[in-house]
């Protein structure tokens, strides 16, 4: 058997058996496959510098779903790695950062980081609107686009019970334009004569992923590579408060009003199928341990030995996590979902190039 299409080219989650909840062994043929993966695009880094490990293991996922079967069965283990190793991720990801290097960039630059992904995430929401988008899925690309890629995604995921196959989408799109920037970048700095730390900042300001960041600043060299990924963790930082905001606003928008609400709720509790039952958490708790886990970075109480550690096993279980995103990227069933999620993703990509832009020459680089 092989993953059934859909919509967004993603196997549904697998429901649960009839008699009983699915067997916890069931996750571990996927789950091996994952890790396997991971491992596999982290040794390739490991011998070819430069070569971000996560964009590895989401193109050899992507690679897989579209040239060969996917065994069904790696299906359990592939919804855990997809979505608890890349939260799990997303919390070590705080260790990578430091409120004292962000702040270290000055005013000026994190009121560029901000007003990107502020413009970037509001004009996004606004034209997917105009282009008949579903809010769930504005939200998605918005985030993805705006902050930080596929982390951005799962983390505003967590609060909009958005559908799979819209989540696969959104991926998608955050691994397609990003790596499209990759060159493209550093090309138009060069074209436009930026210098080094002018570049990096753009690279960080603009490009989605942190791996498609260290890979278009990795070709310019160590200085603008530096600028490039602090400014992009300053941006990293930014998924705290629009995950909490997008939060707030679900929950409101889900509150019952009066009786009606009541019984709306009501009948949703015997009705499994029902999107009223539950509201989303105001804050996810992967969020708030990404919190956490700055705050313990920034205190400097941790030694080098163990920071280096905790990078090695983030980018193992992000890679995992890629790689099993990557599984649910089909591209045939991409293109039938029309041309408007497209048009989406390269208008919101020429926002977030021309905002961050734009702030660069108010500074003056």
């Amino acid at each position: 058997m092989t993953f059934p299409e859909t919509a967004g080219g993603v196997r549904p989650r697998p429901a649960a058996p009839a008699h009983g909840s699915p067997r916890p062994t069931a996750a571990l043929p996927g789950l091996a496959v994952c890790l396997g993966a991971a491992v596999l695009a982290w040794g390739l880094g490991q011998l070819l510098p430069g070569v971000s490990p996560l964009l590895v293991a989401i193109l050899a996922g992507a690679l897989w779903r579209n040239l060969a079967p996917v065994p069904a069965r790696l299906a359990p283990g592939v919804a855990v790695s997809g979505k608890r190793l890349l939260r799990a991720g997303i919390v070590l990801l705080g260790l990578q950062v430091s409120l004292g290097s962000v702040l270290g960039l000055g005013a000026g630059v994190l009121a560029v980081v901000v007003a990107s992904v502020t413009v970037t995430f509001c004009a996004t929401l606004w034209i997917g609107h105009l282009l008949g988008i579903g809010l769930a899925q504005r939200l998605l690309i918005a985030s993805g686009f705006s902050i930080c890629g596929a982390a951005a995604v799962a983390g505003v995921d967590g609060v909009t019970r958005a559908k799979e196959e819209e989540v696969a989408t959104a991926v998608a799109l955050v691994v397609l334009f990003g790596t499209l920037m990759i060159p493209l970048v550093p090309f138009l700095g060069g074209a436009l004569g930026l210098e080094d730390q002018a570049l990096g900042i753009w690279i960080g300001a603009s490009t989605h992923e942190v791996a498609q960041v260290v890979a278009a600043g990795g070709t310019m060299g160590g200085g603008a590579l530096a600028v490039a990924v602090t400014v992009k963790l300053a941006r990293v930082l930014m998924l705290a408060p629009i995950a909490a905001g997008v939060a707030i606003h679900q929950r409101r928008s889900t509150q019952p009003a009066g009786a009606a609400g009541f019984a709306a709720s009501a009948e949703g509790a015997a009705s499994p199928g029902s999107a009223a039952v539950r509201r989303p958490p105001l804050v996810p708790l992967f969020i708030l341990g990404f919190i956490v886990a700055m705050a313990l970075r920034t205190t400097g109480a941790l030694p080098e030995p163990v920071l280096a550690g905790t990078q090695v096993l983030q980018t193992l279980l992000l890679s995992a996590a890629m790689f099993a995103l990557g599984l649910g990227v089909h591209v045939k069933s991409l293109l039938r979902l029309g041309y408007r999620p497209i048009l989406l993703g390269a208008l919101s990509t020429a926002v977030i190039l021309a905002t961050s832009l734009g702030g660069i020459a108010a500074l003056g680089l």
